[in-house]
Formats: structure tokens, C-alpha cells, sequence
């Protein structure tokens, strides 16, 4: 039996920014890419700060070396997530708390190890931070793939008698705010799912809902002047609670506004993310409830989906349950070990509800790498883009990573038929 016989650290850089998501919302100044003012979330330096990251690498005793990248999504230490992620502060607990666990440790499986993870405390008794057990996570599910020479989706799929898609799972690319530019490269590229777009301001919605009702418009005669032959994307928006705030939390303006925003999409179906933030998790989930039963009683065929207070397995199996959503993004980082965010999509789909294995602008190429391999093992039904906001860089990566993985597992099962 493999057995990890050194865990090595170094602290790097993450795919986009940490943002003060409380002092955004508070209309801090934007000047150029940069915000003007003093940030609100505890950890916050600027309002807009550099993404870190802190790899972590298992060096084997049979010589190889699995690595995996600890990282913290955009908006840290809001909604209930934990604080944003610093390289300085961290990386130490990388030697103090997960080498001496780790190290000697045989290789067994990603369950076992994972729950491991999950079970470490700090000093003061409290969990590791989520952002350090993904990563650990992530070198582990590396490490198991090396010595068993297969695919990490395959190793995943295993581990969770499943089967690994045998189709590309559908992508929802991120522009940030470069929204309009960001679009058009992803028609160009025939994105599935468009765009998230960092509607994260009453500015950027319009005080009754008539900027957001406006880009709707221009989306849909974009994808219809510049789209493919047969192109039909969904329109995914994420909406950070603020039409809970434009709307005053009414369910039934919300819903009539959504349906407005329907109408202006069609022939595309549209989604809706984070349509409300009640300010804390139950209610939120209440009014999410509330929300989408008005949305079924329009019949327009708006979906929403879940992601604010939606942090952890407990929270996602709340929410599933609670029929809170007809998806849930699963925000990997938020939820520690990758095995929590494979428990999540379980959840999801026991219950009905569409399972988007989610992620962070912030992460890395090899966080990115593995959660694609995730999902495809757990066949999930929607993956972001990643890391970063720039549309191709991150599209890239993941679409290139599921087809690497598609035609692995293809070519292993033609060679075993034949």
C-alpha cells in the first residue's frame, strides 16, 4: 500500500479576486477595477484585494506528487462562509495541523481519508478552515488516481458506485462585469449556460428591476444574431438577493418580475441565482419556498437556484429538502472536503433538485481540474467555468479536462470490449 510520505506547501495566487461583498453592496465607489473605500468584511484589506491560494503536495514513497490547491471563493466571510483565505495566516496550519496526519498515512480511499480531513480541529477546537480540507481533499483524490493509474473521475466514480458521464457536463460561464463582451465570447464558443454576470448592485438590476430587464433583451438578440445554427443557452443570472431588496422581499412582485424577464429571454429558458437574502439561512429557505411556489403558480418556466446560506452539507440538504430550489449550487470550497461536496450532490439528486457543482472565480487550475473530475464522477448537472473571469482561460481548462476525461474512459471501455 502507497503511503504519503511528505506534504510539502507553498502559497500562491488565486484565479480572481477577494471582494468585500457587504461594502459592494453598500455602493462603495467603483473606480476603474478597483473600489474606493473602507471594506466591511472582517480580513479585508481593500474592498477588492488578490486571491490566494495555498497548494498543498503530497510526496508519495513511490516517488510521485499529488497536489492540491486550498482556496476561498470571491465574496469570503459573508452568508455564513469562513473568512477570507491568507496564504500568511494558513499555510502554517498546513504544517502544524495536516503533516502530522497525513504523513506515514497509507493511501486507502478518498471517503476514508476525507472524513479524516473533516475531523480535524484547531487549537481552539474548531474545524480547519473549509478552504484548507479542499485542498488536502483535492491532493488526496490526485494521489489516489496516480498509484491506481486511472482518471480522478474514475477513482470518484468507484468510491461512489457510480459511472462517469459519458457526455460533457453542461458549463455556466462567468464574465464578471464584463458582461457584454463577456457574452459574446461565450455565444461565440457555444457556451451551454450564460452568463452569471455579477449583478451584485440595485445599480446594476435598476431600482425597478429595468437595467437587468434591459441586458435580458440585448442577451437574447445577441445569442440570435451571433449564436450557431441550433445554439439555444440558458439564461442563468445570478442576482445576489437583490431583487429581494428592490422588492421589499414581496414573493409575488418577484416572481412577476421574473416572468417579465422570461418573456423578454424567450425562446431561452432562464434561471435565476440568489433571488432573495433574508439575512440568514432558514429565512432565506422559507422565502425561496415561498418564491418558487408563486414561480409554478405563473407556469413561465423560471427556475431558481440556490446559493447564498447555502454553504455547507448540512445546508444543502436543507435546502434540497425543503424544495427551496430547482438547483443548488454546491460552492465546493465552502463545503471542505471534496467528499462533502459529493455527499451535496447526493442530496440534490435524492430529492430532485438539480446538483450545479460549483466552485470560485478565486480558485486555481488544479482545484478547477479536479472538481471537473468530480462531477463528471458523480455526474452532476452543471459545472462552472474556472478559475478566473476572463470566459476563455477558465472555459478552457474545464472543457479540455472532461474531454481528456471522456476519451480516457471511452478508449479503457473500447479496449475492455474488445
Amino acid at each position: 500500500m502507497t503511503k504519503i510520505s511528505k506534504v510539502h506547501v507553498s502559497k500562491g495566487l488565486g484565479g480572481y479576486y477577494f471582494d468585500d461583498l457587504h461594502a459592494i453592496k453598500a455602493g462603495v465607489r467603483r473606480d476603474g477595477f478597483c473600489y474606493v473605500g473602507t471594506p466591511l468584511v472582517p480580513g479585508q484589506y481593500k474592498v477588492r484585494q488578490p486571491g490566494e491560494s495555498i497548494s498543498i503536495m503530497l510526496e508519495l514513497d513511490s516517488g510521485e506528487l499529488a497536489f492540491g490547491d486550498a482556496v476561498a471563493i470571491q465574496y469570503s466571510g459573508v452568508v455564513g462562509r469562513d473568512p477570507v483565505l491568507l496564504a500568511d495566516k494558513f499555510a502554517p496550519h498546513v504544517a502544524r495541523y495536516l503533516a502530522p496526519v497525513l504523513e506515514g498515512r497509507e493511501l486507502t480511499s478518498l471517503r476514508e481519508l476525507g472524513a479524516e480531513l473533516e475531523a480535524l480541529r484547531a487549537a481552539d477546537g474548531a474545524a480547519l478552515h473549509t478552504g484548507l480540507r479542499y485542498g488536502a481533499s483535492q491532493a488526496v483524490l490526485h494521489a489516489l488516481s496516480l498509484v491506481r493509474h486511472r482518471t480522478m473521475a474514475e477513482v470518484a466514480a468507484d468510491e461512489y458506485d457510480s459511472v462517469v458521464s459519458p457526455a460533457p457536463i453542461p458549463v455556466l460561464a462567468q464574465s464578471g462585469d464584463d458582461r457584454y463582451d463577456g457574452a459574446d465570447k461565450m455565444i461565440l464558443k457555444s457556451v451551454p449556460v450564460i452568463t452569471q454576470g455579477l449583478f451584485n448592485t440595485v445599480e446594476k438590476i435598476g431600482e425597478k428591476g429595468e437595467s437587468l430587464l434591459a441586458y435580458v433583451q440585448w442577451l437574447r438578440d445577441r445569442v440570435l444574431m451571433f449564436g450557431d445554427e441550433g445554439y439555444a443557452p440558458v439564461f442563468h443570472l445570478d442576482v445576489y438577493g437583490m431583487p429581494g431588496r428592490i422588492f421589499d422581499e414581496d414573493v409575488d412582485q418577484i416572481a412577476d418580475y421574473f416572468t417579465t424577464l422570461a418573456d423578454a429571454a424567450s425562446p431561452f429558458p432562464v434561471r435565476f441565482e440568489a433571488p432573495i437574502d433574508s439575512g440568514s439561512r432558514d429565512a432565506t429557505m422559507t422565502a425561496m419556498v415561498a418564491l418558487r411556489e408563486a414561480l409554478r403558480a405563473r407556469d413561465g418556466g423560471v427556475e431558481i437556484c440556490a446559493d447564498d446560506w447555502c454553504n455547507t452539507l448540512e445546508d444543502v440538504t436543507a435546502f434540497a429538502e425543503a424544495g427551496a430550489a430547482d438547483m443548488i449550487q454546491i460552492k465546493a470550497p465552502d463545503l471542505g472536503s471534496i467528499t462533502n461536496s459529493a455527499a451535496a450532490v447526493a442530496a440534490c439528486q435524492a430529492n430532485g433538485v438539480k446538483a450545479f457543482l460549483g466552485g470560485t472565480c478565486n480558485g486555481t487550475d488544479q482545484s478547477s481540474r479536479v472538481t471537473v473530475n468530480l462531477a463528471m464522477a458523480l455526474r452532476a448537472d452543471l459545472i462552472y467555468n474556472k478559475p478566473g473571469m476572463g470566459v476563455d482561460e477558465g472555459l478552457m481548462i474545464v472543457v479540455n479536462e472532461m474531454n481528456r476525461v471522456l476519451t480516457l474512459v471511452a478508449a479503457r471501455g473500447n479496449a475492455a470490449a474488445a
